[in-house]
C-alpha cells in the first residue's frame, strides 16, 4: 500500500467511514441508517466579552447528534482547532458511546475555540458563564434535554461556573445541579468523576485480559503484569491510566510523550513523579532519570506491549501507521487512530480497543452523578451502616468461633477491618464502572468472535451501539 498516495481522511470521514463499515453488515433501511448517520442540530454562537478593555468575540458551538434518548450527553472542550466537523463528529461517537454502555442519553458535544491558558481565572469565568448563558436560553443546558460535561481544556471548575449560571437562569428548577456533570464534590458532584475516564481504561484492559483468546489475537500472552506501556498524553486521562495500570496491575511505563517531547526509560517511569514535574514546570523536559526525546510523536513508534493514545484526535495516521509497533492499542482519547491508518493496523494484526468503548468511563460515571443528583442523595447514605451491622454480626460470630480453642482456627489478620467496612459512594461508583466496562466489552466481544464477517473490535462497538440506537428508533415508530 502506497501511503503517500492516500488523502488522510478527517476526524469527520473518519466517523463516517467507521459507521459506513458497520452499517453495510447490517439490515437497516436505508432512511434509518441515514437518520442515525446525521446530526440532528448544530448552534453556532458568537459573543462577545468585555476584556482588557476592549471586546473579544469567540465562537462556539453545541451538537446533538441524536436525541433516541433524552436527555443529551457530551463534553464541552476549549481549544483552538474547535471547528462544527470536529464536535459534530464528537457527538456522533457520544450516541454510539452511550448506546454502547447503556449510559439512557443521546449524544452532543460542544467546544469554544478559544486557548484557556491565554487567560486568567476571571477572565475564563466571564467567557464560561456568557457561553453558558447563550446555550442556557436555548435549553442546550438542561438537566432533562442538554446536560454537558467536562472535556479537553475544561474541567469541574468550569462545570461549576456552569451549573451556577444555569441555577441563577432557573431559580426554581429543583433539579438544577443535574444540568451538567463533572461538578467539583461540594458543587453536586460525585467521588470518582475526575479519574473516571483512566479508570474505564484500566478496567478494560484488565477485562481484556480475562480472555486468553483475545490476549492471543493480540500476540501477546499472560496477565498485565510487566506488560510495557507507552502513554500519549499525560492530561487527566493519560495519568490516571498510566498511574493505576503502573500502581495496581505491575504494568511498566516505559514510555510518557507530551507536547513538549517524550520521556523513554526501559526501567519504567514513575507516573506521579512526572505529573508532579510537568505541573512544577510546564513541560517534560530535562525530568531526571529518563531519556529525553525533542520529538515526542516518534516514541508511538516505539515497541512496547501496550500503545495507550490518551490526548489528541489524529495521531495515529497515514504518516505512521506502518511504522507502529505496538500489537495492542487502546484509544483513551476520541479518534486517536485515522480510518486510513485502522486498515493498516488491522491487516498488520495489531488489535484496537476503540474510542467509543475505552474512554467510556467518563460518560458512564457522569451517568451514576446525573442520578445522584436527581435523587438529591449520595450513594451508600442509607445502606451504609446497616450493611456494617449485618457484616458485625458475622464477624461476631466468627470470633466467638475462633476463641474454641478446640476448633484450632483464627481470623486472618486484616479480615474484619476490611470485611465490616460498608461501601461509600466512591466504592459504589468503582463497583458499577466496572461491572459496566464488562458487561459492553461482553457484548462487543460476543459480535467480534461470534460473526466471521467481523473481524476487529471497532465494527463490534458500532455494530453493537448502532443497534440499540436503531431499536430506540424503531420503538419511537420510525
Amino acid at each position: 500500500m502506497n501511503t503517500a498516495t492516500m488523502i488522510e481522511p478527517s476526524f469527520r470521514e473518519s466517523v463516517d467511514m467507521m459507521f459506513n463499515r458497520a452499517v453495510a453488515l447490517m439490515d437497516l433501511s436505508p432512511g434509518l441508517e441515514e437518520k442515525i448517520r446525521v446530526c440532528n442540530a448544530t448552534y453556532t454562537v458568537r459573543f462577545g466579552v468585555r476584556l482588557r478593555g476592549s471586546i473579544h468575540t469567540f465562537t462556539g458551538y453545541r451538537a446533538v447528534h441524536s436525541e433516541h434518548m433524552e436527555p443529551v450527553k457530551g463534553g464541552i472542550r476549549y481549544a483552538m482547532g474547535v471547528h462544527q466537523d470536529e464536535v459534530e463528529a464528537l457527538a456522533a461517537l457520544m450516541t454510539y458511546k452511550c448506546a454502547l454502555v447503556d449510559a439512557p442519553f443521546g449524544g452532543s458535544k460542544g467546544g469554544l475555540r478559544i486557548d484557556p491558558r491565554e487567560w486568567e481565572e476571571h477572565e475564563l469565568e466571564q467567557i464560561t458563564r456568557r457561553f453558558a448563558y447563550e446555550l442556557i436560553k436555548r435549553d442546550l443546558i438542561n438537566p432533562s434535554q442538554n446536560v454537558p460535561a467536562p472535556d479537553m481544556g475544561t474541567g469541574e471548575r468550569e462545570m461549576a461556573w456552569i451549573a451556577d449560571q444555569y441555577r441563577r437562569m432557573n431559580t426554581t428548577d429543583i433539579n438544577s445541579a443535574a444540568c451538567v456533570t463533572g461538578k467539583p464534590i461540594n458543587a453536586g458532584g460525585i467521588q470518582g468523576r475526575t479519574e473516571a475516564t483512566g479508570r474505564g481504561v484500566q478496567y478494560a484492559l484488565r477485562e481484556f485480559f480475562r480472555h486468553a483468546e483475545d490476549i492471543k489475537a493480540a500476540k501477546l500472552s499472560g496477565t498485565l503484569d510487566g506488560k510495557t506501556v507507552i502513554v500519549q498524553g499525560l492530561g487527566n486521562v493519560g495519568y490516571h491510566a498510566a498511574k493505576f495500570l503502573s500502581e495496581e496491575d505491575g504494568c511498566k511505563i516505559i514510555g510518557i510523550i507530551e507536547r513538549d517531547g517524550a520521556l523513554v526509560s526501559k526501567d519504567g517511569l514513575e507516573v506521579e513523579a512526572v505529573r508532579q514535574w510537568i505541573n512544577k514546570h510546564g513541560g517534560i523536559k530535562d525530568f531526571p532519570g529518563a531519556t529525553y526525546v525533542a520529538d515526542g510523536a516518534s516514541v508511538l513508534e516505539e515497541a512496547c506491549d501496550i500503545l495507550i493514545p490518551a490526548a489528541m484526535e489524529g495521531v495515529i495516521n497515514l504518516g505512521n501507521a506502518a511504522r507502529i509497533k505496538a500489537p495492542l492499542i487502546v484509544e483513551a482519547a476520541n479518534g486517536p487512530v485515522t480510518a486510513g491508518a485502522d486498515d493498516i493496523l488491522r491487516k498488520k494484526g495489531c488489535v484496537l480497543i476503540p474510542d467509543m468503548y475505552a474512554n467510556a468511563g467518563g460518560v458512564t460515571v457522569s451517568y451514576f452523578e446525573w442520578v445522584k443528583n436527581l435523587s438529591h442523595i449520595r450513594f451508600g447514605r442509607m445502606q451504609r451502616r446497616q450493611e456494617e451491622a449485618r457484616h458485625q454480626l458475622l464477624v461476631d460470630e466468627l470470633e466467638r468461633l475462633s476463641a474454641d480453642k478446640h476448633l484450632g482456627w483464627t481470623l486472618s489478620p486484616g479480615f474484619k477491618e476490611n470485611y465490616l467496612r460498608g461501601a461509600g459512594e466512591l466504592e459504589l461508583v468503582r463497583s458499577g464502572l466496572d461491572d459496566t466496562m464488562r458487561s459492553a466489552y461482553q457484548s462487543m466481544r460476543e459480535v467480534w468472535h461470534g460473526r466471521e464477517d467481523v473481524t476487529d473490535l471497532r465494527t463490534a462497538a458500532y455494530l453493537v451501539s448502532i443497534g440499540k440506537v436503531a431499536a430506540s428508533y424503531r420503538a419511537k415508530g420510525l
